[in-house]
């Protein structure tokens, strides 16, 4: 360092070290800081009000069941005799369909059943053999248990078919049916109703072997089965024919960058021939249209699509004003 440059250096810290004879004016940090943080805490309360979702309260058996009884109690005769849609869905909850395919492609039968669930036992018998003090309770579950398979059927059926015209008893808490040979099944479905209108069934259906019982499979898809969650999905403008996942609850927007994947279960084939498939055939031609954007750059064709536009040729007017030759893609 030279001579000068170590003059300048402490002629600076000099001036640095000069006490301060001008003027002070007071300044409150902690004042300041409060001022700051009310007048953003009060804009974010402003924009939660506007602009959020309502907080609207979960659906839960118990509520179902106290709010259409005859509709809890015909989806749970479904999943004891095996005809609902989840005793029938196959993997990964039960063996009882290969589930959506393409051709030879099916993932559900690959990957296999890794969440089992018995309908007849996870959702009606389990839950009733849970229940004390009802000794009339576990005799009904009992002969129903020894029955033949063969007359089990004829009982769920004649059962599920006289619950056309069932009324909710004074109450709610049982349903009255004209008389019929329906064996045990109607003592067995008033205990299972009274259980979950009680909020039993809600616990026992959560109930497993982890130590924080947070998974809600069960009664989610119990209630799937049912009319409860998709009633509740066409009051809030849910459905997948009102652009379902387009939305949040109500008519406020939500993730609207999942326009083009709803989109295709609204047009054809995917509503008609493609119905029962639906779910991997879009999955299927999202992954084709998803390749074909990321390789772009390397398409033929395609990625000389842009130096047809006059707007690309403004942008790169001093390339091409030195080159014959616009910029090749990637470069």
């Amino acid at each position: 360092m030279s001579r000068e440059s170590r003059k300048l250096a402490r002629k600076r810290e000099n001036d640095y070290a000069r006490d301060w004879k001008g003027p002070y004016r007071s300044y409150d940090l902690i004042k300041e800081a409060t001022i700051a943080i009310g007048v953003v805490i009060g804009i974010v309360l402003v924009l939660t009000i506007l602009f959020s979702s309502p907080d609207d309260k979960p659906s839960t058996v118990q509520q179902w069941s106290r709010a259409t009884p005859v509709d809890f109690v015909t989806t749970a005769v479904s999943e004891l005799d095996g005809s609902s849609g989840i005793a029938t869905y196959g993997p990964p909850y039960n063996h009882n369909s290969d589930g959506q395919h393409i051709s030879f492609i099916r993932p559900q039968k690959w990957f296999g059943v890794d969440h089992p669930i018995d309908t007849a036992q996870d959702y009606v018998i389990t839950p009733l053999r849970q229940i004390n003090g009802e000794p009339l309770t576990q005799a009904a579950v009992s002969v129903y248990e020894a029955a033949p398979a063969k007359l089990q059927t004829a009982w769920t059926d004649a059962y599920t078919k006289a619950l056309a015209n069932a009324t909710p008893t004074a109450g709610g808490s049982a349903l009255a049916i004209k008389p019929g040979n329906y064996g045990p099944v109607p003592v067995m479905m008033n205990a299972l109703l009274r259980y979950a209108q009680g909020g039993g069934l809600d616990g026992a259906l959560v109930n497993n072997k982890q130590f924080y019982q947070t998974d809600y499979t069960k009664p989610l898809l119990f209630m799937a089965d049912g009319g409860v969650l998709s009633d509740r999905a066409q009051a809030q403008h849910l459905l997948g024919e009102q652009w379902g996942m387009m939305n949040e609850t109500g008519s406020f927007p939500g993730q609207t960058w999942l326009w083009l994947y709803t989109f295709w279960y609204q047009i054809k084939p995917f509503t008609t021939s493609w119905a029962d498939n639906a779910d991997i055939a879009v999955m299927a031609v999202m992954g084709v249209l998803s390749l074909a954007f990321i390789l772009v750059p390397v398409l033929p064709g395609i990625r000389d699509i842009p130096r047809k536009i006059p707007l690309y040729k403004l942008i790169w007017r001093d390339w091409y004003g030195s080159s014959p030759e616009p910029p090749k893609a990637g470069a």
